[in-house]
């Protein structure tokens, strides 16, 4: 064969690699508006960037070589933003997109290197489970057992997957070995699809019952972001990215302040209620102290008492965990504390310094959850906590009760502890604390007496509850005017980071999914 006729016979095969799962297929995605495997790769990374390997896969069951282009998934080393990456996109029109021995091993190759290199790792997921009848038998279940990433990954680069249509077995592995789970609305994701369980097991459940984006995002917390689109998923991969480093041994990446950045500042106090019982949104708290008022969301639909966001401040990524009294007034639960923990350990694993926002009235009690184990999550939280090696900042915003005072940083738990003018601080809630206390002797007083010494009796409370009594002892660090909290931050981190940016990561190794 001659140099022209293997360039030819070169650029055929390529053809019908890029061709995947044919025309048909590919037609049918474009009438129901999806994008296909590649034009996913191509709106995600700069443009030009994107560098295939194992074009040329198929799979290794004779006879099936011709019908299993890059063997269904589709890999290879590209640029977001002008950083590399490792991008897999899973190819649906390519037996489903379903799990091979080849394909199996060029995704363990290619985020062993990426992991070794420090580079991010992106999956974009649609796709069946374990490939059949290729997995069947003991040859075939053993033949699968050098090619996974299970229990190897430690958090030592960001990894984020887009869960973009049905995918069940492998691609749901992927997206609980995740730092971030983007989910797209019409997306499902389970350890089987719905037909292999009604033959396995009987029941009939459709995909999104089974786990589409209300089981995920509101019930199990494992999708961080929902977008109504690919290419709204996409955005919200790449936006991701943006605020985490390449590799754990490497700074978030800083950006340019915007203009007009902390000019509401000597007003942020005016966001917040004066009276402990009255609701308002605590996000409005941190756009104002942001850059540009940009806050970035993680697991909004799930723990929804408590916040927990990436942004900027003064350029730098900050990591914030704030109490939301629009929810439960604040008050946190089972699902709240797993929404934490998760991100502790993201923050901790890529150097991203940590601020706390208290207003809480302490923990969801009672019997429901006590059955849903609150206690060991509490404790799970400052497990975590305590082992957290980046900056811990921690404001007393409004209220902190209870246990919930050292889940939020307070006690040893910070670097650094600050209080506004505007915080009580206190085992429990002044009311409740008059009650348990003094009750008895108020229910012994004539009425005409007992709403007076009970105003009394709250008034001298309240006073205790002020944070001077801890800043006296140095309990506190410092009491600060509202206006000041994000020069007061700025200057904190620039302090730290005169001694480097990089944390010892002992969160590294925690699980993914709580």
């Amino acid at each position: 064969m001659s140099w022209d006729e293997r360039m030819k016979d070169f650029e055929a095969r390529r053809a019908r690699a890029r061709a995947m799962g044919g025309p048909e297929r590919l037609a049918r995605r474009r009438t129901e508006g999806r994008l296909n495997a590649r034009e996913r790769i191509e709106r995600l990374v700069d443009a030009g960037s994107f560098m295939e390997l194992g074009t040329f896969n198929v799979s290794d069951v004779p006879g099936d070589e011709e019908k299993t282009p890059a063997d269904s998934k589709i890999a290879g080393l590209a640029k977001i933003d002008g950083r590399p990456v490792a991008v897999f996109s899973n190819d649906f029109t390519v037996m489903a997109a379903t799990s091979s021995r080849v394909a199996s091993q060029k995704e363990a190759e290619l985020k062993a290197l990426a992991t070794k290199r420090g580079v991010p790792i992106v999956y974009l997921a649609e796709a069946g489970g374990a490939r059949m009848p290729d997995i069947m038998g003991s040859a075939g279940i053993a033949s699968f057992g050098n090619s996974t990433y299970y229990g190897t990954r430690r958090r030592q680069v960001p990894m984020v997957t887009a869960v973009l249509g049905q995918s069940y077995g492998l691609p749901t592995w992927n997206a609980c070995l995740s730092d971030i789970v983007v989910m797209w609305t019409g997306a499902s994701m389970a350890v089987s699809g719905p037909r292999v369980l009604e033959l396995a097991t009987g029941e009939q459940v459709s995909a999104e019952d089974l786990g589409g984006v209300k089981v995920h995002a509101e019930e199990t917390g494992f999708a961080d972001l929902v977008g109504e689109t690919d290419e709204e998923c996409l955005a919200l991969v790449k936006r991701a990215l943006s605020y985490l480093p390449s590799h754990a041994e490497q700074a978030p990446p800083r950006s340019a302040v915007p203009a007009g950045s902390g000019s509401e500042m000597e007003t942020i106090a005016d966001l917040v209620p004066e009276s402990r019982s009255r609701a308002y949104d605590m996000r409005r708290v941190i756009e104002r102290l942001s850059d540009g008022g940009l806050v970035f969301e993680l697991k909004p639909r799930f723990g929804r008492a408590i916040l927990t966001c990436l942004t900027r401040l003064g350029g730098r990524v900050v990591g914030v965990v704030a109490n939301q009294p629009m929810y439960k007034a604040g008050a946190c639960g089972a699902d709240g504390c797993d929404k934490v923990i998760s991100f502790l350990c993201l923050c901790d694993s890529f150097n991203v310094p940590l601020l706390f926002l208290h207003d809480i009235p302490g923990f969801f009690i009672g019997r429901e959850a006590e059955r849903q184990g609150v206690p060991g999550k509490i404790i799970n939280w400052m497990e975590a906590l305590g082992q957290v090696s980046v900056p811990r900042i921690s404001i007393i915003v409004r209220k902190t009760y209870g246990q919930a005072y050292f889940n939020m940083g307070g006690g040893d738990y910070s670097d650094l502890l600050l209080a506004w003018p505007t915080a009580d601080m206190s085992f429990m809630d002044p009311d409740t604390g008059v009650n348990v206390v003094h009750g008895a002797a108020l229910g012994a007083l004539d009425p005409s007496e007992r709403a007076a010494r009970r105003k009394e009796l709250l008034e001298q409370w309240g006073l205790n509850t002020l944070p001077y009594g801890a800043a006296a002892r140095h309990l506190v660090h410092e009491v600060i005017a509202p206006g000041q909290t994000r020069d007061v931050i700025i200057q904190f981190l620039d302090t730290w980071e005169s001694r480097g940016t990089v944390g010892r990561h002992h969160l590294a190794n925690w699980p993914t999914k709580f």
